[in-house]
């Protein structure tokens, strides 16, 4: 009985510490998730302690220069003296030239220097501080464009490439990378023996001279340039910087500044592709007064290729170009060139027909042709190009003819004295032929070979005289 209200007594014990147990350890758990949390909360709170302190460091700027106390819609020193901007340019290069479009393309750093008391901050080191495109929005930079350009645009890989540099006592360096298409007013009267001055030009659009005064910072000093530029067609003779005024009737007197330079253009290659070869079309119309009168289709043919081939090289020296309202240099060589292939054509049908109406008065008169040619033969060589002199032939028809007869009737003849006889011949026959051409020339074909050659060299030598 006693060991029974023991055990019993020893049950109720554990039943009522046992909730406390797990009471603890409940409670131990929530210790320990408290714990895990206030960590996370302390990380979270020095997290946000950082972002503050990169908060406060942006409005520390912001108060240093003093950004959100002034209106930078309004230009430094508004109501006194204009706003001196200096300007400092460095180019980086001249991408291409077109005659067609009568415009250049020119990449370059574009840099501006103007003091602004409103950006002045105090400092002990003296040092300045950089920003990038993000505070340009916020205060007053210099509205410059640039006259008569077609299209620009600031370079925006991988960021927009601007810089504003703020030293402390205001002064402002404002840098940025632009890529600029401007016209440039050619003159193409002696081209491809030409020289062209371009220029670019950098205005203020909105402040005339009483509000913003543009000058160069360091004077003809300002203009840099790449040492590597180099144009395909052209040579860069000079890069020079100079200022002005421009006036508007209904805003007043700005200032100008203007980039220039002077371009000559590159002679040989259009010396081998437009030159050189009218130069050989213009002597290969020449061969004509070489060739026999009655050979029609090889002067003829002759004279038709190369003017086709002249006036390819024309219309090709066209397409190139712009439509202008003036006479080219090489327009001039050209068909001045085409003009000698045409004249040689032409002195080939003159030649032709006074031949002709010489031969038919001949033969009205004395009822066979003049010299050593009849009907049969200037019909052969109209047809063949070919010279057929009948006389000969038929001496030789004779000769062979004569030869048979005596091979049949058995008369021998010495064999040294027949050789002789064929080569001496044939030597008569060939120079026969040659003097032929040479006596029956036209006189036109005579004169013409002295006097095509001596004009086209006196023609050159005042053309080069003149362009180079």
């Amino acid at each position: 009985m006693i060991l029974a209200s023991l055990l019993v007594f020893f049950t109720c014990i554990w039943i009522a510490l046992t909730p406390d147990a797990s009471a603890a350890s409940e409670i131990k758990k929530s210790h320990q998730r408290r714990s895990s949390s206030m960590k996370r909360t302390r990380k979270q709170e020095a997290r946000m302690r950082e972002d503050d302190s990169t908060k406060a460091w942006l409005g520390q700027y912001n108060q240093l220069l003093q950004i959100e106390d002034h209106d930078f819609a309004m230009r430094p020193g508004f109501g006194g003296s204009p706003v001196p901007v200096g300007i400092d340019v460095r180019v980086e290069s001249i991408d291409s030239i077109s005659e067609v479009n009568m415009d250049f393309t020119m990449t370059f750093y574009l840099r501006h220097y103007w003091k602004d008391e409103r950006l002045s901050f105090p400092s002990t080191t003296n040092k300045s501080m950089t920003f990038d495109h993000r505070l340009i929005k916020k205060i007053w930079v210099p509205d410059i464009f640039f006259v008569h350009s077609k299209r620009s645009f600031i370079h925006d890989t991988t960021v927009e490439n601007m810089m504003l540099r703020v030293y402390p006592d205001g002064n402002v360096l404002f840098s940025l990378r632009i890529t600029v298409s401007a016209m440039c007013f050619m003159d193409f009267s002696r081209f491809p023996l030409d020289t062209q001055n371009c220029s670019l030009e950098l205005e203020s659009y909105a402040y005339n001279e009483e509000d913003l005064m543009l000058y160069w910072k360091r004077g003809n000093k300002s203009l840099n340039t790449d040492e590597h530029i180099s144009l395909s067609q052209f040579f860069i003779e000079e890069f020079s910087a100079s200022s002005g005024f421009a006036f508007y009737s209904s805003t007043g007197w700005y200032n100008r500044l203007f980039i220039n330079f002077v371009l000559r253009r590159h002679i040989l290659f259009f010396a081998l592709q437009t030159y050189f070869p009218a130069m050989l079309m213009v002597m290969l119309s020449w061969v004509s007064f070489w060739i026999d009168q009655r050979a029609v289709p090889a002067r003829v043919s002759l004279g038709i290729t190369t003017v086709l081939t002249m006036s390819t090289i024309v219309s090709g020296m066209s397409a190139s170009m712009p439509q202008v309202s003036y006479i080219k240099a090489v327009d001039v060589y050209l068909w001045v060139s085409s003009l000698f292939v045409f004249l040689s054509v032409i002195e080939y049908a003159a030649v032709n027909y006074l031949t002709t109406v010489e031969e038919r008065e001949q033969f009205n008169k004395t009822g066979k042709l003049s010299g050593m040619y009849n009907i049969d033969t200037v019909q052969a060589m109209a047809f063949d190009g070919c010279y057929h002199d009948s006389k000969t032939e038929m001496d030789q028809t004779s000769f062979s003819l004569h030869s048979e007869e005596d091979s049949i009737r058995g008369i021998s003849t010495d064999s040294p004295s027949t050789d002789s006889s064929q080569i001496k011949r044939r030597q008569s026959l060939g120079g026969h032929v040659g003097r032929i051409i040479l006596e029956n020339n036209h006189v036109i074909d005579t004169y013409s070979r002295i006097f095509f050659p001596t004009v086209y060299i006196i023609f050159n030598l005042f053309y080069w005289g003149i362009y180079v």
